[in-house]
């Protein structure tokens, strides 16, 4: 049989192959723009050769404290500099970065402290009351270094051992970092609460966030040297992999403690802000803004809308100021935005109610994903492009998760078949684009964070007079949904809803707390099973929350 004659002689060498890494972005951009402004936040400005010389002090004294491969460095922290150069620095040492949700309580923050085995604790003294509590819980030394922002004038002492700025000054701006030896190797660990009040820590691959981060450009459209507002958690998916974005694009990244209207488009004027990401909230928020904030803001801002889709209002009105919207579709588990409702042509010309409508879906996959596809989740066969047949949306491709860690059989689960399983329903529309329609799971995504139902019930089982509990998404004009729980009290007990919700509000972070409690029976099936799907329906035809 004739050989391949492609086969031979044609093999990986150093010269023709190299790992993808996001760390290698800040490096070309530090060597091609070293005294372009790389992060802005209030009084401190660090140019790309800055930004890259700080990330590799922190990676030298990192190293010095016995950091290597496979450690994992923790940090609770708001969108300021240390943590954009925490995503780079802590992988430049060989660890994996896990950055926590800031408002989360000490018990979520202690669970994933352990789970995650953190050897070093990044923390701002803003967050200090709450991760003392968390320190005190998980039984076991922690390297804590404060950070004390300049920034933040509230209360809060530094924790640790070492501040931030003493522990870098010890580290070495030339530290030589090499590439991790397999691109497949940890990047980041992120939390997600599922649909259990038991997180899961997502696994991240260097492969994954680099070309996640290439793909946020190409998707988006962003011109080189971009200015980034962060609206956006960067603990979040790591800020959806745009800490990594903006050393590929060598723009500027705008940090912002507080995402509050004013300051926002103060940002956005001062700056020349051309993109920033968030939630419906943060869009409507700039929306209803008053007038005379946004005056002056004549350039073109674009910005990208995830979890729930854009509704008419929102639209109209960035059409209104002059912003232009896109809207995207992700989860934890890829990296992000993995899809984009990428915008034809000639939607422009069509009515406005149109337009919302067309706008307003989950789109098709993101450049460097390979495939999105809503599929019957028995069979694996893809439903029919009628636009009424639903399904389940799964992904496949380079920019979904390692796995879930330490849960082999979860990881297992999700990607039966050969594809990642979304748990969330949809149609395809006859022009191939999906169109989630409900949630297999009982997640309530309010103002773009995740919130266990399962969790909120197990706090309000806890008070002495509940004896049922369920809860629901109920639909929000400004958090696009809140936490509506449906209660049955023991017979000869009272409470309020008054009670229950401060009850909640002491034993869960307070976004999580329910903002509507209904009493009354609540809907089961003869094995006593709650049917939540009615109770859904129900909350979908209450009047929305003032």
């Amino acid at each position: 049989m004739e050989q391949n004659p492609y086969s031979f002689g044609l093999d990986k060498t150093p010269a023709n192959y190299a790992v993808l890494t996001p760390l290698s972005f800040i490096e070309r951009s530090a060597y091609v723009y070293p005294e372009r402004l790389a992060v802005v936040h209030g009084a401190r400005r660090y140019t790309w050769a800055q930004t890259y010389a700080r990330a590799r002090q922190l990676a030298s004294a990192l190293a010095q404290r016995g950091i290597e491969k496979g450690d994992t460095v923790a940090v609770v922290l708001n969108n300021t500099p240390e943590l954009y150069e925490a995503h780079f620095g802590v992988p430049m040492c060989g660890a994996v970065l896990n950055a926590l949700n800031i408002r989360l309580d000490a018990e979520a923050i202690a669970f994933m402290l352990n789970h995650g085995e953190a050897k070093v604790l990044i923390v701002d003294r803003e967050f200090s009351p709450m991760v003392s509590k968390a320190l005190a819980m998980i039984g076991r030394q922690i390297l804590v270094i404060g950070v004390d922002d300049p920034e933040y004038g509230g209360a809060g002492e530094r924790l640790g051992s070492i501040d931030y700025e003493t522990l870098i000054a010890a580290g070495d701006s030339r530290y030589a970092w090499k590439p991790p030896a397999d691109e497949w190797d940890a990047i980041s660990l992120n939390y997600t609460s599922g649909t259990t009040g038991n997180p899961k820590g997502v696994v991240y691959h260097h492969r994954g966030a680099y070309l996640n981060a290439v793909s946020n450009i190409v998707s988006w459209g962003m011109r080189p040297h971009s200015v980034y507002l962060w609206t956006l958690p960067m603990f979040h998916c790591n800020g959806w992999c745009f800490p990594w974005t903006m050393a590929a694009n060598a723009g500027t990244n705008v940090c912002l403690r507080r995402v509050e209207a004013k300051p926002v488009l103060d940002a956005i004027r001062q700056y020349g802000v051309t993109h920033y990401c968030g939630a419906p909230i943060v869009h409507s928020m700039l929306v209803n803004a008053p007038d005379e904030f946004r005056a002056g803001i004549d350039h073109k801002v674009s910005a990208l809308v995830a979890a729930a889709p854009p509704p008419a209002a929102m639209i109209e009105g960035m059409q209104r100021i002059g912003f232009e919207i896109t809207h995207v579709y992700g989860l934890t588990e890829t990296y992000g935005p993995a899809s984009v409702c990428a915008k034809q042509p000639e939607w422009d010309q069509l009515p406005l109610d149109e337009q919302v409508r067309l706008n307003g879906r989950q789109g098709v996959r993101y450049h460097l994903q390979e495939g999105i596809s809503v599929m019957n989740p028995e069979t694996m066969e893809p439903v029919p492009w009628d636009g009424e047949t639903m399904g389940e949306i799964m992904f496949r491709g380079n920019i979904t998760m390692k796995g879930y860690l330490k849960n082999p059989s979860a990881t297992e689960e999700s990607f039966r078949g050969g594809w990642y399983h979304t748990g969330d329903l949809a149609v395809m529309q006859s022009d191939g684009y999906v169109k989630i329609k409900d949630r297999s799971k009982d997640v309530i995504i309010s103002g773009g964070e995740n919130i266990s139902s399962i969790e909120v019930e197990d706090v309000l089982y806890r008070h002495a007079a509940v004896i049922a509990a369920a809860v629901v998404a109920l639909p929000d004009p400004k958090w696009g949904e809140v936490p509506c729980a449906y209660v049955e009290l023991k017979e000869g007990m009272t409470a309020t809803e008054a009670e229950l919700i401060e009850h909640c509000r002491q034993n869960l972070a307070r976004f999580k707390a329910p903002k509507k409690v209904v009493f009354g029976p609540i809907p089961k099936t003869s094995t006593g099973k709650i049917q939540k799907y009615v109770l859904r329906e129900r909350a979908r035809s209450t009047s929305a929350i003032d």
